[in-house]
């Protein structure tokens, strides 16, 4: 199988049953558990050959134990990434520990109403460490596109990855009226070089029943503005699950007559390689 065929989706998450050894922070809306064996059988079954497996902040806020355990499992299939804190005055180091770590490709930052602005001190050691470290920075930024714009001009240096299309998305129907309303915002962020996007849980914004084809001309203006280079399809499974099914949101992209082979190629996989250093090894 050659890199440009890999199947790589870009943002998973696994997790046990809540308990006393690691009990969840906050209730995660989907399946008691999906483990790291039920994530890797769920891509098999539909020919994924990796995914970027995101430890869920929801339950696990910024310990990423579960999912350093699924990698060392699973080896070959999952590139790492946790959310950090960036209240934490040693979130530097923090993060270049992480770096250091066997199968890391990411951290991530979660952005919320008390962020503060793109002169908050903890947010511009995250981006300033993650250049330094070499490894992208994964935003979940919904409703917060103004201050990723301003964190991306101060560190051009810093590879950015908006989370979910930068959109608010759905954890069960109905699907919000108008899902794409904030799509002008995100397609003025192409302008900055250093930022890429997640076209994940896209399916999850769609008022029509699979193979979703009322996505498809917003997500033409995304690929317009950014090019695939910068675009990065993926599940966001589990929290998906209450919308669609695991092969619905695969198939969606490998059927539609929207993209052509080369497009489907570097969306479903190339780009990612590229952008995270990284690719899956199912031999291993």
């Amino acid at each position: 199988m050659t890199m440009q065929t890999l199947t790589i989706d870009s943002q998973v998450h696994a997790y046990e049953r809540d308990h006393p050894e690691r009990p969840w922070r906050n209730f995660l809306r989907g399946p008691a558990e999906v483990t790291g064996d039920d994530m890797v059988a769920a891509m098999d079954a539909v020919g994924v050959d990796g995914a970027l497996l995101v430890s869920p902040f929801t339950l696990y806020r910024y310990d990423a134990s579960y999912a350093l355990e699924v990698y060392a499992k699973h080896p070959g299939r999952f590139g790492l990434i946790k959310p950090f804190n960036p209240r934490s005055e040693a979130v530097a180091e923090e993060i270049a520990e992480w770096a250091r770590t066997p199968g890391v490709v990411g951290a991530r930052l979660m952005l919320t109403p008390r962020s503060g602005d793109a002169d908050d001190p903890g947010l511009n050691r995250i981006l300033a460490a993650c250049a330094t470290a070499g490894i992208p920075l994964n935003v979940m930024c919904w409703g917060h596109l103004a201050l990723v714009r301003g964190l991306a001009r101060r560190h051009p240096n810093t590879q950015v990855v908006i989370d979910h299309v930068g959109l608010s998305q759905p954890f069960a129907p109905p699907v919000p009226p108008n899902p794409f309303a904030e799509l002008p915002t995100v397609v003025s962020l192409a302008a900055h070089d250093n930022v890429a996007i997640k076209i994940s849980g896209a399916c999850t914004l769609s008022h029509q029943p699979f193979p979703y084809p009322d996505i498809w001309e917003a997500l033409g203006q995304i690929f317009k503005a950014f090019g695939f280079g910068r675009c990065l399809w993926g599940t966001d499974w589990t929290r998906a699950v209450d919308l669609l099914t695991y092969e619905q949101g695969v198939e969606a992209f490998r059927i539609t007559a929207q993209l052509s082979e080369a497009e489907r190629a570097a969306l479903m996989g190339g780009s990612l390689v590229k952008i995270y250093n990284w690719s899956p090894n199912k031999g291993r």
